[in-house]
């Protein structure tokens, strides 16, 4: 009797525990959502935009639950962009503060970020940066400034840069796990599973990894260079000896204008700019949201692919590239007679080789009934690159990272855990040779190794004629591209995987030009969700109650999580989260790229 009334104890507890939990929750986004519109501040006269480096997140920004539970208000960065075009011509607007509190973004972001604040410039506004500290990526966008500003004891962390992969096979080992790798043969470069199998990384990695940090520096030594009236040679000595580090050195070096502290800039934008008042980007985006010209009939559908490719269709706050909802969202806008072109935005890894497959099929359907143009963001890899292969014109920043033509799968093989570290066994019967071949607590049987090995093979002829097909191209001009290599949009545009370089702007006029329109306005898909639906989707009722306790425990984990950081056991906890998610064949890229 004691028992049974410890244990209702312990489930009045948690039940009342998880009801109060939950209206605090909803209490909580209430009081953060009620501020309306109007609550939004104003733009005045005299203003200077600050772009805060740290809160500029994604291609569309965070919104609904999330942007309710962010420590600060973030902007995407396609909403970012629009309106440092519309403050070019705002008179009330003086000019741009850029600040680096921690660049969040990664290189092709701030390539296009960059490129928008030199046409900002030519409206022969100001722009200038402060920092107390320069991260690399954040000195690349202050660089494009007039005056560079740091602070008496900051640094300018330039040194060049370097790629850096995380190997976990020895631990496995320890473990007592064997991670089975199978990807075609002809793929050294589709090196995603070789973390688990590897204790460093391959040649054919080390080569791709040399060649795309490679591609990247060259890209950002030139604009810096060019910004800054230095020779790249001048950049590279001064980031091989770190004699740009220190503040003394940085001005000496002229990397940076002037040292001073964030005061002195605030009063030197008031002394030479007559700047009155100071307003965050994001707010002043907020108060730009298009409403839309309701006379302007046509328009451009815009699909955002941003994140992991999965099977499914997004619940609550999940984020990723959704199979289901990029099929919808592709089939709305071709059966939309307003929508007279479509361009898909894509910045993705890659993931799932049947959700790719599907949202393949149907870009294919609406290439046929209209323009179809993909514009890459920071990645466009792998699944990622074969959903944008078939476009009629592949837009891509110089610093994207694409290509990643391949597949590869991976099975663990945990028998040696439970037998030798748990003193867990497992015992079989079976009606069929290989009814128990593919289970975890063993090593794949020799038929269901072959059968896997020729799956991942067909696939990838799969992958590689479509790019054939879509690029014009031969089965075998790809497949010297591809066998999963990564390249930058700079380097890809040379071996026929991309058609022209630039941003998001570029692809809309090229859409534009292809439906033979002049004015348009943009129609935005998969729909936001707002606050109350992702709400409802998270703890709603749900046929899969283990995806809905994921969701609220990432809810959780978000909720205290400091935005902006990366930390190893951030990486660790992606990738396995990701490993342990992740069914079927993968088309995914090896690595993260960090904006480092």
């Amino acid at each position: 009797m004691t028992m049974l009334a410890s244990a209702l104890g312990v489930v009045i507890v948690s039940v009342v525990g998880g009801l109060l939990t939950f209206i605090s929750m909803i209490l909580m986004v209430v009081s953060l959502g009620s501020m309306s519109e109007e609550d939004a501040t104003m733009v005045k006269n005299n203003t200077f935009l600050t772009v805060d480096l740290s809160h500029i997140s994604g291609d569309r920004g965070t919104n609904g639950l999330m942007q309710s539970f962010s420590d600060s208000k973030t902007v995407g960065l396609i909403a970012a962009t629009d309106a440092i075009r519309k403050a070019a011509n705002d008179n009330k607007v003086k000019g741009l503060l850029i600040k680096d509190n921690g660049a969040a973004i990664s290189w092709a972001s701030l390539e296009e970020l960059r490129g928008v604040i030199a046409e900002f410039r030519e409206s022969g506004k100001p722009v200038i940066s402060y920092a107390t500290t320069y991260t690399q990526p954040g000195y690349y966008l202050a660089s494009v400034s007039d005056k560079v500003s740091l602070h008496p004891s900051g640094m300018v962390e330039f040194r060049g840069m370097g790629g850096e992969v995380m190997y976990y096979k020895d631990l496995l080992d320890k473990l007592g796990v064997e991670m089975q790798l199978i990807r075609p043969e002809s793929c050294a470069y589709k090196s995603a599973g070789e973390v688990y199998t590897l204790s460093h990384m391959s040649p054919a990695n080390r080569e791709q990894i040399r060649a795309y940090v490679s591609s990247i520096w060259k890209t950002a030594t030139a604009d810096i260079a060019a910004s800054r009236g230095m020779t790249v040679a001048d950049l590279n000595t001064v980031a091989d000896n770190l004699s740009g580090f220190l503040a003394d050195d940085a001005l000496a070096q002229h990397l940076i204008d002037t040292l001073c502290f964030e005061e002195d800039v605030r009063a030197m934008l008031k002394d030479n700019y007559d700047a009155k008042h100071l307003l965050a980007l994001e707010k002043y985006a907020k108060n730009d949201k298009k409403k839309g010209d309701k006379k302007i009939k046509n328009h451009i559908a815009v699909i955002y692919a941003e994140g992991n490719v999965m099977d499914g269709s997004a619940k609550g706050f999940d984020e990723g590239v959704y199979g289901d909802d990029i099929v919808k969202a592709l089939k709305q806008a071709m059966n939309d007679d307003d929508v007279k072109a479509i361009v898909l935005r894509v910045n993705s890894p890659g993931g799932q080789a049947t959700a790719s497959e599907s949202m393949t099929h149907a870009v294919m359907q609406a290439k046929e009934k209209k323009p179809f143009i993909v514009s890459m963001g920071d990645l466009a890899a792998s699944a990622g690159y074969e959903i944008s292969c078939m476009a009629d014109v592949i837009v891509a920043q110089p610093m994207t990272i694409t290509g990643s033509i391949g597949v590869f799968g991976t099975i663990p093989n945990v028998q040696k855990l439970m037998e030798k570290k748990l003193g867990l066994h497992s015992d079989t019967v079976s009606t069929n040779h290989n009814a128990n071949g593919l289970t975890v607590f063993r090593p794949l049987s020799p038929a269901a190794m072959a059968m896997m090995t020729r799956n991942v093979e067909d696939f990838y002829k799969v992958f590689v004629n479509r790019v054939a097909e879509g690029r014009h191209m031969s089965f075998d001009e790809v497949h010297q591209i591809a066998r999963g290599r990564v390249w930058t949009g700079a380097d890809a545009i040379k071996i026929g995987l991309v058609d022209t370089l630039g941003g998001l702007d570029l692809a809309l006029r090229i859409a534009a030009e292809k439906a033979g329109i002049d004015r348009y306005t943009v129609k935005n898909y998969p729909k936001e969700k707002d606050t109350w639906t992702q709400l409802s989707e998270l703890f709603g009722e749900s046929d899969d109650s283990d995806l809905d306790l994921l969701a609220k425990i990432r809810l959780a984990r978000k909720w205290k999580s400091e935005s902006g950081k990366w930390s190893v056991l951030n990486r660790m906890e992606q990738d396995i989260q990701y490993i342990s998610t992740a069914e079927g064949l993968q088309a995914r890229m090896p690595f993260v790229i960090l904006g480092e």
